[in-house]
Protein backbone atom coordinates (compact mmCIF):
# COMPACT_ATOMS: atom_id res chain seq x y z
CA UNK A 1 0.00 0.00 0.00
CA UNK A 2 1.13 3.54 -0.88
CA UNK A 3 1.27 5.62 2.44
CA UNK A 4 -0.12 8.90 1.55
CA UNK A 5 -0.09 12.28 3.81
CA UNK A 6 -2.35 15.20 2.78
CA UNK A 7 -0.92 18.55 3.89
CA UNK A 8 -3.72 20.97 4.36
CA UNK A 9 -7.07 19.25 5.03
CA UNK A 10 -9.01 22.41 2.87
CA UNK A 11 -11.19 22.65 -0.22
CA UNK A 12 -8.83 19.63 -2.72
CA UNK A 13 -6.91 18.41 0.40
CA UNK A 14 -10.20 16.73 1.50
CA UNK A 15 -11.81 15.57 -1.13
CA UNK A 16 -8.02 14.12 -2.25
CA UNK A 17 -8.02 12.26 1.40
CA UNK A 18 -11.27 10.41 0.29
CA UNK A 19 -10.75 9.24 -3.38
CA UNK A 20 -7.04 8.23 -2.04
CA UNK A 21 -9.19 5.96 0.97
CA UNK A 22 -11.29 4.25 -1.50
CA UNK A 23 -8.17 3.14 -3.52
CA UNK A 24 -7.35 -0.58 -3.29
CA UNK A 25 -3.57 0.44 -3.38
CA UNK A 26 -2.94 3.42 -1.39
CA UNK A 27 -3.86 4.56 2.47
CA UNK A 28 -3.74 8.06 4.25
CA UNK A 29 -1.57 7.96 7.11
CA UNK A 30 -2.31 11.46 7.90
CA UNK A 31 -4.10 15.04 7.43
CA UNK A 32 -2.90 18.18 8.51
CA UNK A 33 -4.51 21.66 9.33
CA UNK A 34 -3.47 25.04 10.71
CA UNK A 35 -6.55 25.70 13.31
CA UNK A 36 -9.64 24.06 14.80
CA UNK A 37 -12.40 24.02 12.11
CA UNK A 38 -15.45 21.81 10.81
CA UNK A 39 -12.91 20.15 8.59
CA UNK A 40 -11.19 19.13 11.73
CA UNK A 41 -14.45 17.11 12.83
CA UNK A 42 -14.88 15.62 9.28
CA UNK A 43 -11.46 14.62 9.41
CA UNK A 44 -11.95 13.02 12.96
CA UNK A 45 -15.07 10.78 11.73
CA UNK A 46 -12.89 9.61 8.48
CA UNK A 47 -10.68 8.38 11.00
CA UNK A 48 -7.71 10.17 9.30
CA UNK A 49 -4.26 10.93 12.13
CA UNK A 50 -4.91 14.62 12.39
CA UNK A 51 -1.56 16.32 12.62
CA UNK A 52 -0.84 19.98 13.13
CA UNK A 53 1.45 22.73 11.31
CA UNK A 54 1.33 24.28 14.80
CA UNK A 55 1.79 21.60 17.79
CA UNK A 56 1.42 24.17 19.98
CA UNK A 57 -2.43 24.61 19.33
CA UNK A 58 -2.79 20.71 20.28
CA UNK A 59 -4.56 21.75 23.93
CA UNK A 60 -7.22 23.85 21.35
CA UNK A 61 -7.90 20.66 19.05
CA UNK A 62 -7.95 17.75 22.13
CA UNK A 63 -10.33 20.18 24.14
CA UNK A 64 -12.52 19.84 21.48
CA UNK A 65 -12.51 16.43 21.15
CA UNK A 66 -9.98 15.83 18.72
CA UNK A 67 -7.14 14.20 19.04
CA UNK A 68 -3.82 15.35 17.50
CA UNK A 69 -1.38 12.80 16.23
CA UNK A 70 1.88 14.71 16.10
CA UNK A 71 3.08 17.62 13.71
CA UNK A 72 3.25 18.21 10.20
CA UNK A 73 7.06 16.71 10.20
CA UNK A 74 6.20 13.61 12.35
CA UNK A 75 3.69 13.16 9.22
CA UNK A 76 6.16 13.31 6.80
CA UNK A 77 8.39 10.95 8.14
CA UNK A 78 5.65 8.14 8.01
CA UNK A 79 4.58 9.01 4.56
CA UNK A 80 5.78 7.87 0.76
CA UNK A 81 4.54 10.76 -0.45
CA UNK A 82 3.52 13.55 0.52
CA UNK A 83 0.35 15.68 -1.29
CA UNK A 84 0.75 19.52 -0.40
CA UNK A 85 -3.03 21.03 -0.78
CA UNK A 86 -1.94 24.13 1.02
CA UNK A 87 -3.05 27.47 0.03
CA UNK A 88 -1.29 28.92 -3.00
CA UNK A 89 1.70 30.41 -2.05
CA UNK A 90 2.25 28.19 1.03
CA UNK A 91 3.73 25.25 -0.26
CA UNK A 92 6.92 26.57 -1.97
CA UNK A 93 7.95 27.34 1.76
CA UNK A 94 7.60 23.39 2.78
CA UNK A 95 9.96 22.33 0.38
CA UNK A 96 13.09 22.28 1.94
CA UNK A 97 10.79 20.13 5.20
CA UNK A 98 9.87 17.49 2.15
CA UNK A 99 13.66 17.68 0.91
CA UNK A 100 15.39 17.23 4.94
CA UNK A 101 13.07 13.41 4.43
CA UNK A 102 13.83 12.99 0.75
CA UNK A 103 10.17 12.38 0.17
CA UNK A 104 8.14 12.49 -2.98
CA UNK A 105 5.69 15.51 -3.27
CA UNK A 106 2.90 16.60 -5.39
CA UNK A 107 2.30 20.56 -5.24
CA UNK A 108 -1.17 21.40 -6.17
CA UNK A 109 -1.69 24.23 -8.77
CA UNK A 110 -1.71 27.02 -6.61
CA UNK A 111 1.85 26.51 -6.67
CA UNK A 112 4.00 27.94 -9.66
CA UNK A 113 5.55 25.14 -12.51
CA UNK A 114 9.11 26.35 -10.44
CA UNK A 115 8.24 24.85 -7.24
CA UNK A 116 8.58 21.53 -8.58
CA UNK A 117 9.71 21.37 -11.82
CA UNK A 118 7.05 19.30 -13.57
CA UNK A 119 3.53 19.44 -14.42
CA UNK A 120 1.07 16.79 -14.95
CA UNK A 121 -1.76 15.82 -16.36
CA UNK A 122 -2.80 12.21 -16.44
CA UNK A 123 -4.09 12.44 -20.10
CA UNK A 124 -1.11 14.19 -21.07
CA UNK A 125 2.06 12.95 -19.79
CA UNK A 126 1.16 10.32 -17.35
CA UNK A 127 4.86 8.16 -18.36
CA UNK A 128 7.17 11.41 -17.50
CA UNK A 129 6.03 11.52 -14.48
CA UNK A 130 6.99 7.65 -13.46
CA UNK A 131 9.45 7.74 -10.56
CA UNK A 132 9.54 11.45 -10.39
CA UNK A 133 10.65 12.72 -6.83
CA UNK A 134 8.19 16.34 -7.34
CA UNK A 135 5.55 17.23 -9.73
CA UNK A 136 2.77 19.35 -9.67
CA UNK A 137 -1.18 19.17 -10.87
CA UNK A 138 -2.21 21.56 -12.90
CA UNK A 139 -5.19 24.16 -11.47
CA UNK A 140 -8.95 23.40 -11.98
CA UNK A 141 -8.69 25.42 -15.43
CA UNK A 142 -5.20 23.93 -16.65
CA UNK A 143 -6.51 20.74 -16.02
CA UNK A 144 -9.86 21.38 -18.16
CA UNK A 145 -8.28 22.54 -20.91
CA UNK A 146 -5.61 20.39 -21.41
CA UNK A 147 -7.64 17.38 -21.29
CA UNK A 148 -9.85 18.76 -24.30
CA UNK A 149 -6.99 20.34 -26.05
CA UNK A 150 -4.60 17.20 -25.95
CA UNK A 151 -7.20 15.07 -27.15
CA UNK A 152 -8.33 17.43 -29.87
CA UNK A 153 -4.84 17.58 -31.28
CA UNK A 154 -3.68 14.07 -31.11
CA UNK A 155 -6.35 13.62 -33.87
CA UNK A 156 -7.02 16.40 -35.84
CA UNK A 157 -3.91 18.83 -34.85
CA UNK A 158 -4.56 22.32 -32.99
CA UNK A 159 -3.04 25.19 -34.83
CA UNK A 160 -4.04 27.25 -32.00
CA UNK A 161 -6.57 27.67 -28.92
CA UNK A 162 -8.06 30.39 -27.66
CA UNK A 163 -10.29 30.54 -24.25
CA UNK A 164 -12.24 32.98 -22.43
CA UNK A 165 -12.44 31.40 -18.64
CA UNK A 166 -15.24 32.69 -16.71
CA UNK A 167 -14.50 31.84 -13.02
CA UNK A 168 -16.09 31.55 -9.60
CA UNK A 169 -15.80 34.19 -7.09
CA UNK A 170 -15.31 31.95 -4.58
CA UNK A 171 -15.71 27.99 -3.21
CA UNK A 172 -19.03 27.80 -1.81
CA UNK A 173 -17.99 27.43 1.92
CA UNK A 174 -15.65 30.81 1.27
CA UNK A 175 -17.78 33.61 2.66
CA UNK A 176 -14.94 35.90 2.86
CA UNK A 177 -14.44 36.48 -1.34
CA UNK A 178 -16.31 38.37 -3.50
CA UNK A 179 -17.52 39.78 -6.11
CA UNK A 180 -20.83 40.03 -5.21
CA UNK A 181 -22.33 42.73 -7.71
CA UNK A 182 -19.51 42.72 -10.11
CA UNK A 183 -17.89 41.47 -12.88
CA UNK A 184 -13.94 41.95 -12.31
CA UNK A 185 -11.59 41.18 -14.94
CA UNK A 186 -8.77 38.58 -13.69
CA UNK A 187 -6.59 39.79 -14.60
CA UNK A 188 -7.51 43.02 -17.12
CA UNK A 189 -4.38 42.13 -19.36
CA UNK A 190 -4.21 39.71 -21.85
CA UNK A 191 -3.07 36.98 -22.01
CA UNK A 192 -3.60 35.55 -17.98
CA UNK A 193 -1.61 32.53 -16.54
CA UNK A 194 -3.97 29.75 -17.75
CA UNK A 195 -2.43 29.78 -21.45
CA UNK A 196 1.40 29.25 -20.00
CA UNK A 197 0.17 27.21 -17.65
CA UNK A 198 -1.03 24.96 -20.13
CA UNK A 199 2.24 25.21 -22.01
CA UNK A 200 4.19 23.57 -19.24
CA UNK A 201 1.88 20.32 -20.30
CA UNK A 202 1.85 20.85 -23.72
CA UNK A 203 4.44 22.88 -24.49
CA UNK A 204 4.00 22.66 -28.56
CA UNK A 205 -0.06 24.32 -28.25
CA UNK A 206 -0.49 28.08 -29.40
CA UNK A 207 -2.76 29.38 -27.28
CA UNK A 208 -4.16 32.57 -25.37
CA UNK A 209 -6.32 32.65 -22.51
CA UNK A 210 -8.37 35.66 -21.01
CA UNK A 211 -10.51 35.36 -17.79
CA UNK A 212 -13.01 37.51 -15.56
CA UNK A 213 -14.49 36.53 -11.98
CA UNK A 214 -18.26 36.88 -11.50
CA UNK A 215 -20.73 36.06 -8.54
CA UNK A 216 -20.87 32.68 -8.30
CA UNK A 217 -19.11 29.53 -6.26
CA UNK A 218 -20.72 26.36 -8.25
CA UNK A 219 -18.12 25.86 -11.50
CA UNK A 220 -16.24 27.52 -14.15
CA UNK A 221 -17.37 27.96 -17.54
CA UNK A 222 -14.94 27.83 -20.12
CA UNK A 223 -15.77 29.45 -24.26
CA UNK A 224 -13.02 27.27 -26.38
CA UNK A 225 -11.94 28.04 -29.85
CA UNK A 226 -9.83 25.67 -31.40
CA UNK A 227 -8.66 26.25 -35.31
CA UNK A 228 -7.65 22.62 -36.49
CA UNK A 229 -5.17 21.64 -39.04
CA UNK A 230 -6.83 19.10 -40.11
CA UNK A 231 -10.93 18.97 -41.26
CA UNK A 232 -13.06 17.39 -39.03
CA UNK A 233 -16.86 16.65 -38.43
CA UNK A 234 -18.96 17.87 -35.45
CA UNK A 235 -19.98 13.96 -35.41
CA UNK A 236 -16.38 13.17 -35.11
CA UNK A 237 -15.58 15.19 -32.22
CA UNK A 238 -18.17 14.11 -30.16
CA UNK A 239 -17.39 10.56 -30.89
CA UNK A 240 -13.94 11.33 -29.69
CA UNK A 241 -15.04 13.53 -26.52
CA UNK A 242 -17.11 10.13 -25.43
CA UNK A 243 -13.88 8.32 -25.68
CA UNK A 244 -12.53 9.76 -23.39
CA UNK A 245 -13.16 8.88 -19.50
CA UNK A 246 -12.81 12.16 -17.86
CA UNK A 247 -14.93 14.42 -21.11
CA UNK A 248 -18.48 14.55 -20.49
CA UNK A 249 -21.08 15.57 -22.65
CA UNK A 250 -24.30 17.78 -20.84
CA UNK A 251 -27.36 16.29 -23.75
CA UNK A 252 -29.74 19.10 -24.70
CA UNK A 253 -32.48 16.64 -23.64
CA UNK A 254 -31.40 17.06 -19.94
CA UNK A 255 -32.43 21.10 -19.88
CA UNK A 256 -29.36 21.78 -18.13
CA UNK A 257 -27.92 24.86 -19.52
CA UNK A 258 -26.27 25.90 -16.15
CA UNK A 259 -23.70 25.48 -13.98
CA UNK A 260 -26.09 25.34 -11.14
CA UNK A 261 -28.32 22.64 -13.14
CA UNK A 262 -25.18 20.58 -13.33
CA UNK A 263 -24.10 20.68 -10.36
CA UNK A 264 -27.56 20.04 -8.80
CA UNK A 265 -27.57 16.63 -11.18
CA UNK A 266 -24.18 15.44 -9.90
CA UNK A 267 -25.87 16.25 -6.71
CA UNK A 268 -28.93 14.09 -7.63
CA UNK A 269 -26.58 11.16 -8.94
CA UNK A 270 -25.45 10.93 -5.26
CA UNK A 271 -21.66 11.90 -6.23
CA UNK A 272 -19.77 12.89 -3.01
CA UNK A 273 -20.43 16.34 -2.86
CA UNK A 274 -22.17 16.68 -6.15
CA UNK A 275 -18.40 16.71 -7.51
CA UNK A 276 -17.75 16.70 -10.68
CA UNK A 277 -14.51 15.43 -11.66
CA UNK A 278 -14.82 15.68 -15.53
CA UNK A 279 -15.06 18.70 -17.88
CA UNK A 280 -18.49 19.55 -18.62
CA UNK A 281 -18.93 20.10 -22.53
CA UNK A 282 -22.11 21.50 -23.33
CA UNK A 283 -22.87 18.98 -26.60
CA UNK A 284 -25.22 21.70 -28.37
CA UNK A 285 -22.32 24.14 -27.83
CA UNK A 286 -20.38 22.27 -30.39
CA UNK A 287 -19.69 23.83 -33.38
CA UNK A 288 -16.87 23.05 -36.59
CA UNK A 289 -17.43 25.94 -38.39
CA UNK A 290 -15.28 25.39 -42.10
CA UNK A 291 -14.54 22.08 -40.97
CA UNK A 292 -11.45 23.60 -38.94
CA UNK A 293 -12.56 26.00 -36.40
CA UNK A 294 -13.81 24.03 -33.36
CA UNK A 295 -15.68 25.71 -30.67
CA UNK A 296 -17.53 24.57 -27.39
CA UNK A 297 -18.61 25.38 -23.31
CA UNK A 298 -17.64 23.58 -20.97
CA UNK A 299 -17.98 23.70 -16.95
CA UNK A 300 -14.90 23.06 -14.58
CA UNK A 301 -15.88 22.13 -11.10
CA UNK A 302 -12.99 24.13 -9.13
CA UNK A 303 -13.23 21.81 -6.56
CA UNK A 304 -12.96 18.41 -7.91
CA UNK A 305 -11.33 17.82 -11.32
CA UNK A 306 -7.85 18.06 -9.99
CA UNK A 307 -8.59 15.32 -6.88
CA UNK A 308 -8.57 12.39 -9.40
CA UNK A 309 -5.46 13.52 -11.39
CA UNK A 310 -3.34 14.14 -8.20
CA UNK A 311 -4.50 9.90 -7.56
CA UNK A 312 -2.72 9.04 -10.92
CA UNK A 313 0.30 11.38 -10.24
CA UNK A 314 0.77 9.29 -6.93
CA UNK A 315 0.54 6.10 -8.97
CA UNK A 316 3.03 7.19 -11.39
CA UNK A 317 5.77 8.90 -9.23
CA UNK A 318 5.03 5.38 -7.07
CA UNK A 319 5.75 3.45 -10.35
CA UNK A 320 2.59 1.39 -8.98
CA UNK A 321 0.87 1.64 -12.72
CA UNK A 322 3.13 1.99 -15.70
CA UNK A 323 0.68 3.24 -17.91
CA UNK A 324 -1.74 6.27 -17.51
CA UNK A 325 -4.88 4.25 -18.70
CA UNK A 326 -4.11 1.60 -16.02
CA UNK A 327 -4.31 3.97 -13.46
CA UNK A 328 -7.28 6.39 -14.84
CA UNK A 329 -8.89 3.02 -14.83
CA UNK A 330 -8.32 2.20 -11.32
CA UNK A 331 -8.64 5.65 -9.77
CA UNK A 332 -12.33 5.94 -12.08
CA UNK A 333 -13.60 2.92 -10.74
CA UNK A 334 -12.39 3.28 -7.19
CA UNK A 335 -14.33 6.37 -7.04
CA UNK A 336 -17.38 5.48 -9.06
CA UNK A 337 -16.14 7.72 -11.92
CA UNK A 338 -18.95 7.09 -15.05
CA UNK A 339 -18.48 9.94 -17.49
CA UNK A 340 -22.14 11.85 -17.83
CA UNK A 341 -23.22 11.37 -21.19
Amino acid sequence: MIKVAVNGYGTIGKRVADAVSAQPDMEIVGVSKTKLGSEAFVAKKRNYPLYLADISKKEIFEVAGIPIAGCVEDMIQIADIVVDATPGGVGKGNKPLYEKYGRKVIWEGGEDHEVAGFSFNASCNYAEAVDRQHARVVSCNTTGLCRIIHLIDAIFGVKKARATIVRRGGDPGDIKRGPIDAIVLNPVTIPSHHGPDVQSILPHINIVTSAMIVPTTLMHIHFLNMELERPATKEQVIELIKSHSRLGLIEKSTGITSTAQLKEYTSDLLRPRGDLWENGIFKDSISVLGGIDLYLFQAIHQEADVVVETVDCIRAMTGSAKSAAESIAITNKAIGLIAIR
